[in-house]
């Protein structure tokens, strides 16, 4: 009676473990054929041409025929095999019936990584004349043929001398270092440069290894997505992760309308269907570390655009004949386009027309004009800013028409007491010098004070030891005595001895200093400051110009060089102020300037004007006398000058990116 029992638990068994097995003999295929297969053409027929290596860098936008024809000649007119992780035969359709001129279109639709090993789609990947990988989502193609022998097939077709191009996500994987997306969202420009190295700026690495490729990161549909400020974040992250020392990499950005094709020697050129379609070439190798958890802070990026007459060699990222060249600077996560370089300058305030004959102020023009001449060409020439703060400033110091070397008033005493100070805002060096009496250009002591010694500022006899020790000109004090000064200084004796000041305008006898700000090809700002100090003065009075952060100061985003009554700057800290207010209130070179100058000075009853610098080229020139020398100078080395309050000088402004 039991032995059926047994019989029937043991058929019952069998059956359900034969199930099993088919359940997993199906299941296998199933797994390992995860995709779909589409052909339109004659998959037998030779191949027309001759192949060779190109790379077409699509920006994900309309059909580009002109890109896709140069593609499929690389690929000798034969057999594509388009590549793809959603929809269907779309892209071979337009291949082949649009564009035309292609033996055969193989598609794989990818729907998992199980079918990265299936044999029948790599030996169609080994037999393909090019490879062509389609948009979508570039996380799906990590996820699918990272580490695969899909991603090792994609390289082995590079290195034999065939064409691969892709578009949109199928471009964005292409690179050394690429943005994978792998959190299946899309980052935009704002989140990425709050936090670069956050866990949603997903970049990959090691996926595939294609030479022409080696150290870019990739971007698309970039104008129109405005995705400049995040391929910065995808740079300054993927630098991070090149090891120690860190290794400079580039970002490439194709606009949706744009098409770069690259030849096998690696120059490159674009297509576009629209006239105003380029790429945008990135240049990396930023010296900033960024930190975990803080907003992307660079302080000048090179963008560089490559048009339809352009031609960019790739990897090294070298461009012929760009359309543009603009210079960013990143602060805070912000991101603004800055000026190449910017060089103001300022021969004091007080200015009255009064004490200008016509002669003069023609004279004080041409010699504004050659400062910034002379400054300019320091910087066209690629040296740092300081090198044009002193070029500019010796400039003027060598000029009787200005309160500063040559041209200094004369103390109480009969005498000429020249101060001054430096300050590299890279570097946060800076050089001072007060109270002597024989140093012919009073900045270039104290440059050698801030580049040869220990200290910030050395004063009299002391300082013109160090003048003479470090080679510095020294000269009999009768170079600097001028009749106009002298005369000064007579007129403001009898006034004092008559009762006859005016009080209604003290602050024109504490006026008259030259000074200059400038931005480099680096991003970096500097501020100097030269004087002849008072009329009048006594008993060693220092006033404003050689103290650092009353008179000048310059830091990574603010330079300012001060003209005026130095008590007041002194007490106002006004340089530093300025620049604080830049920094910590988000307000401009003009506003700032404003603030401190045109407001809080006068408040405690002093006087002036200043030039403020920022990092992105914008300038403030407040001053609140009669007059104030002053001028600029940008990029096409054209000098913009003013004297009078009501003087014509427009202000270059920063662009937008």
């Amino acid at each position: 009676m039991k032995r059926p029992v047994v019989h029937r638990r043991f058929r019952q068994f069998a059956l359900v473990s034969i199930a099993a097995l088919l359940l997993v003999l199906f299941a296998l295929p199933a797994a390992a054929r995860d995709y779909r297969r589409y052909m339109i053409g004659d998959p037998t027929a030779p191949t027309p041409g001759r192949v060779e290596p190109g790379l077409l860098l699509m920006g994900g936008g309309d059909r580009n025929f002109d890109a896709l024809r140069w593609f499929l000649k690389k690929a000798g007119n034969g057999h594509l095999v388009v590549l793809r992780a959603s929809q269907a035969n779309e892209v071979a359709e337009e291949f082949y019936r649009d564009v035309g001129g292609i033996a055969s279109v193989e598609t794989f639709v990818f729907k998992g990584r199980g079918s990265s090993d299936d044999p029948k789609m790599l030996a169609s990947l080994a037999r393909a004349d090019g490879i062509f990988i389609a948009g979508g989502d570039q996380a799906r193609y990590v996820r699918y043929w990272k580490g695969t022998p899909v991603a090792a097939a994609l390289d082995a077709h590079v290195r034999a001398g065939k064409p691969i191009g892709g578009t949109s996500a199928g471009l964005a994987i292409l690179g050394e270092y690429l943005y994978g997306a792998m959190d299946n969202g899309s980052i935009r420009s704002p989140e990425a440069l709050a936090d670069p190295l956050g866990p949603a700026v997903t970049i990959e690495q090691d996926f595939l290894h294609i030479e022409r490729l080696k150290g870019v990161v990739t971007d698309t549909h970039f104008k129109e997505r405005d995705r400049l400020g995040r391929l910065f974040a995808f740079v300054a992250k993927a630098e991070m992760m090149t090891g120690s020392p860190r290794r400079g990499l580039i970002g490439l950005g194709v606009d949706e309308s744009a098409a770069l094709v690259v030849e096998g020697d690696g120059s490159g050129r674009i297509y576009a269907t629209d006239p105003a379609g380029s790429a945008w070439l990135v240049r990396g190798g930023f010296a900033e570390a960024q930190v975990i958890g803080k907003p992307l802070a660079l302080r000048r990026v090179e963008v560089i655009g490559i048009g339809a007459g352009s031609v960019v060699h790739l990897p090294e990222g070298r461009v012929e004949a760009p359309i543009f060249q603009r210079a960013y600077r990143v602060s805070g996560g912000r991101l603004g386009e800055v000026a190449p370089m910017m060089l103001a300058i300022h021969g004091g305030a007080g200015v009255e027309r009064r004490d200008l004959s016509p002669e003069d102020e023609r004279d004080a023009r041409a010699a504004l004009a050659l400062a910034l001449r002379r400054g300019h060409a320091e910087l066209k020439a690629g040296k740092p800013a300081v090198d044009a703060v002193i070029a500019a400033i010796a400039v003027l110091e060598d000029d009787p028409h200005f309160n500063a070397g040559r041209g200094a008033v004369f103390t109480h005493d009969g005498r000429n007491e020249l101060d001054a100070s430096i300050m590299d805002g890279a570097t946060r060096k800076a050089g001072a010098v007060a109270g002597v009496h024989r140093v012919k250009n009073p900045i270039l002591l104290a440059r050698a004070i801030m580049d040869r010694s220990e200290h910030v500022m050395m004063i009299g006899d002391g300082a013109e030891a160090f003048a003479k020790a470090q080679g510095v000109e020294l000269v009999d004090p009768a170079w600097f005595r001028t009749e106009k000064r002298w005369q000064q200084l007579q007129r403001r004796l009898r006034e004092k001895e008559q009762g006859a000041i005016d009080h209604g305008r003290p602050g024109r006898h504490f006026t008259g200093t030259v000074g200059a700000v400038a931005l480099d090809t680096r991003g970096a700002l500097a501020a100097g400051t030269s004087t002849g100090g008072m009329t009048d003065k006594r008993y060693g009075r220092v006033g404003d110009a050689p103290i650092i952060g009353a008179g000048t100061w310059a830091d990574d985003l603010c330079a300012f060089s001060g003209t005026g009554w130095g008590e007041f700057y002194i007490r106002a800290a006004a340089a530093h102020a300025v620049c604080s207010r830049m920094h910590y209130l988000n307000e401009g070179p003009v506003e700032a300037g404003h603030a401190i100058i045109n407001a809080e000075i006068p408040g405690m009853g002093g006087d002036g004007g200043a030039i403020v610098l920022g990092a992105d080229g914008r300038i403030g020139m407040p001053f609140n006398t009669e007059g104030m020398f002053r001028g600029w100078i940008g990029v096409d080395g054209e000098p913009h000058i003013a004297i009078y309050a009501g003087d014509p000088l427009s202000l270059p402004a920063a662009s937008s990116p």
